[in-house]
């Protein structure tokens, strides 16, 4: 059970990071579950660290 809640969070993180690069805003999270929003969340904010700092052709 525990490792179905990590992969559920990791690919939250995920999803998070690839939209920051595709430019979408933190506004379209897609989860409503507290954990899994933060972790979205949290792989946006990288994301658009990265896309600010390197672009985006670096992770793409």
């Amino acid at each position: 059970m525990k490792r179905q809640k990590r992969d559920k969070l990791q690919r939250a993180h995920a999803k998070g990071f690839h939209a920051a690069l595709q430019g979408q805003s933190k506004e379209i999270c897609p989860y409503e579950e507290l954990n899994a929003k933060e972790e979205w969340l949290g792989g946006w904010r990288e994301g658009r660290e990265a896309y600010t700092i390197n672009g985006m052709k670096n992770y793409i």
